[in-house]
Parts: structure tokens; C-alpha cells; sequence
């Protein structure tokens, strides 16, 4: 299955298949780029798919420095930051080298990161090995580290120039990383497509036992309302937006818990009830359809609420002011009008402390 990623010039293409990283190398050759490469990854990753991904590489003729990062959001830093670069600069790679960002959200945020800024700017592919990265933070050119105050503060937009989906790595996925990235693919469900809401519900079985075609439909759909979204608002402008619900609380969440207590997709769960809670009490949302998106997460094995005494409102509201989308003050949040649409939403901070 191929979808492209329409930007003009700087448009690129998402494949995805079974056993794809065996075609890596190849899908490199036609960027034209200097044979010295390196390959991001983290050990988890690298022992289960640097074997092969090194294979494909060296076998289309590049010679590839690897670089490792430890394995955790709470490695998503500045200070790991400048040890890629180092790594970078110790292998003399050059504005016309690549970056191949293999594993998860963290690795291909940073690689994408280290491909803005290094020399200015060169190439980078993302190869990613987990459902939460094949569904969203591969495609849309966010790169970006955390910091202790905020998560994603620091970053760019930078397109990578092709997306290489191998749904092959999911075999290998403890069952809580797939389940993180199942919130994401409900997200999307949530804010723009009812019937893959729908199918979600539907076919929860057969999702969790990895049915290769339920996997490549749901990834695509994914993919495509993605792709859809960013090719008219690559900036988040506006539209793109809606492509945050659940994130304003959920990465507050992660902040708050010095993202180590939730993997991102459970923090992005519990942040689309919270927000779905929102919306119904502020008259956008029927009642009833905020226990059908918890039901959903639940079926998927996601939590839905914050541990009583894990959190104080005070320490959320500060956490969520600190947010990329916040203007003057005021929070902008998406919220959802009702399974398939969902609208931005300006509101004072007094407005959102529902929690």
C-alpha cells in the first residue's frame, strides 16, 4: 500500500507492508544522496531489526554509522540530543547524508530533530517499528525533544523525504505498546472518520491478534486522514489541530509524571475522556457518546481516568498553559462533536480545569 504525503516540493510517499524493511536500501537509492548514512535507533529495537536493516542499507551500497539512544520517553532530551550530534560529526556525515530513524515516537522525533538542525538541514527516513509511530508521529514532519516543564517544546517541522512501514515489527510489541498506539487509531476515529470508529468496535479481536489485514487497514486509514490533514495545514495553522485531541491533557499528564509513569498513547487515552468530558459539559457532545470513545479505549486495554491523588488541578492547569497551542493565554483544545468530527475550541484557562 502506498499513500503520499502532498506538499509540493517537499511531498514524499508512506509504504506499508509486510517484511518492508528487507526494501529499505532500495527505497534510498533514488534520493541521490553520499554514501555515509547513520541509522538512529535504541538497543530494544536495534536487536530485534538492526540486523536486517543494516543488511538492506550496506547491499544498496551505503556505508552506515549506527547510533543507539537509550530505550524511554524520558530519554527524549536535549542532552541525548548532543550525543547524536557527536556521533554525527565523529562519522563526518554531510548535508548530502541521511538519517534513518528505526523504532519508535522517541527515535523518530529525535532523528527528524538532529536532521533539521545538523548543518542546517539534510535528509532523514522514518522506518518506524511500533503502531503508535506507523499511525502518527512518523507522518507530519513534527520533530522535536521534551523538556522537565513541557513536553515537545522544543522542535521543528521537517518532512522526511519516505515513511517505510513494516507492520512485521508489531509481532514483536509487548501487548501495552500496541494498545498505546490503538489510542492514537481511535483518536482518528474520534475526529474525522465514523466508520473506522466503527470497524474499531467491531473488529477488537482480530485487531489484538494481529490479523495482517486489519492491521493494514487500520494503519492505512491512519495514514490517509493523517496525510489529508497535514497536506493543508502542515504547520498546524488550524486544521491540523484537531489532530491533538487528547494530547492537551495528556501530555500535561506525561509532564506532570516526568514521563515515566505513561507511555504516551495511555496519557493521549486518558486525555481524550477528559476532553470528551469537556465537550459534553460544555454542550458540543451528545450525551452518551463520551462512554462509547471510553468504552472503546477500554476494550483495548487503555486506561480512561487519572489516579485519584496523582495529580492536583493547580498542577494540571500549569502544565497544560504550557502548551504549543496556547495563545495569550488562552488554550485552544480539540474537542469532539460527535464520533467522525471535532472542532478547535479557544477557551480561558478557568474554562478547561474540569479535573
Amino acid at each position: 500500500m502506498e499513500i503520499k504525503v502532498n506538499l509540493e516540493d517537499r511531498s514524499y510517499p508512506i509504504r506499508i507492508g509486510d517484511g518492508m524493511l528487507s526494501g529499505l536500501g532500495r527505497a534510498l537509492l533514488p534520493l541521490g544522496l553520499e554514501r555515509k548514512i547513520a541509522l538512529v535507533s535504541n538497543p530494544t529495537v536495534f536487536s530485534l531489526y538492526g540486523g536486517p536493516a543494516l543488511s538492506s542499507l550496506e547491499e544498496a551500497g551505503f556505508s552506515v554509522t549506527v547510533i543507539r539512544v537509550p530505550d524511554g520517553e524520558e530519554y527524549k532530551n536535549l542532552t541525548w540530543m548532543e550525543f547524536i550530534y557527536g556521533e554525527m560529526l565523529k562519522a563526518r556525515l554531510e548535508r548530502g547524508s541521511c538519517l534513518v530513524a528505526l523504532g519508535g515516537g522517541v527515535i523518530g522525533d529525535m532523528t527528524g530533530f538532529a536532521a533539521s538542525t545538523y548543518m542546517r538541514g539534510m535528509r532523514y527516513a522514518q522506518a518506524p517499528t511500533t503502531l503508535l509511530a506507523q499511525v502518527d508521529s512518523s507522518v507530519g514532519g513534527k520533530t522535536g525533544v521534551n523538556h522537565a516543564l513541557g513536553k515537545n517544546m522544543i522542535g521543528t517541522f521537517w518532512q522526511p523525504s519516505t515513511v517505510w512501514i513494516d507492520t512485521a515489527t508489531l509481532k514483536t510489541l509487548p501487548p501495552a505498546e500496541f494498545a498505546a498506539g490503538m489510542a492514537e487509531v481511535i483518536k482518528y476515529g474520534v475526529i474525522k472518520d465514523r466508520a473506522l470508529f466503527e470497524y474499531l468496535e467491531t473488529r477488537a479481536q482480530r485487531i489484538k491478534g494481529l490479523d495482517p489485514d486489519c492491521l493494514r487497514h487500520i494503519i492505512g486509514r491512519s495514514c490517509e486522514i493523517k496525510a489529508e490533514v497535514v497536506g493543508k495545514d502542515e504547520r498546524e495553522a488550524g486544521l491540523r489541530a484537531i489532530l491533538n485531541y487528547g494530547h492537551t491533557v495528556g501530555h500535561a499528564l506525561e509532564t506532570l509524571t516526568k514521563y515515566k509513569k505513561y507511555l504516551h498513547g495511555q496519557a493521549v487515552a486518558i486525555g481524550m475522556c477528559a476532553e470528551a468530558e469537556l465537550a459534553e459539559k460544555r454542550g458540543l457532545l451528545k450525551p452518551g457518546v463520551r462512554e462509547r470513545i471510553k468504552n472503546l479505549l477500554r476494550l483495548y486495554g487503555l486506561p480512561t481516568e487519572i489516579p485519584a491523588g496523582l495529580v492536583d488541578g493547580e498542577q494540571m492547569l500549569k502544565a497544560m498553559l504550557l502548551d504549543k497551542k496556547v495563545r495569550d493565554g488562552r488554550i485552544r483544545m480539540a474537542l469532539p462533536e460527535e464520533i467522525g468530527s471535532a472542532r478547535i475550541e479557544t477557551m480561558s484557562a478557568e474554562q478547561s480545569l474540569f479535573i
